[in-house]
């Protein structure tokens, strides 16, 4: 599987990452900051999000918001290649 930055620069706040999954592949993801929500859109084939306890099957269109400052992962459950975006929203630094 390969995930890459989908922009050349960073963007305070944000991430957003291309991910593409093999048949049969699987990441887990880290859990990031409390108050963190991200968001998985799947462009091609299906992904399979597990995260807090739920699991959500993703195919070409769906999107679906999630709090990642838990334990998530993603799989590609189908038997063609799945192309899909993450964009991670971090929560405020309070000051």
């Amino acid at each position: 599987m390969s995930v890459r930055k989908l922009l050349p620069e960073s963007i305070a706040g944000l991430e957003i990452e291309r991910m593409e999954f093999p048949p049969g592949a699987a990441m887990a993801g880290i859990p990031h900051t409390p108050g963190t929500r991200e968001y998985l859109t799947c462009e091609r084939g299906q992904i399979e999000l597990s995260a807090g306890g739920s699991t959500w099957t993703l195919t070409a269109g769906d999107v679906v918001v999630f709090r990642g400052d838990q334990k998530h992962g993603y799989r590609n459950p189908g038997s063609s290649p799945t192309i899909a975006y993450s964009v991670v929203a971090f929560a405020p630094v309070a000051v």
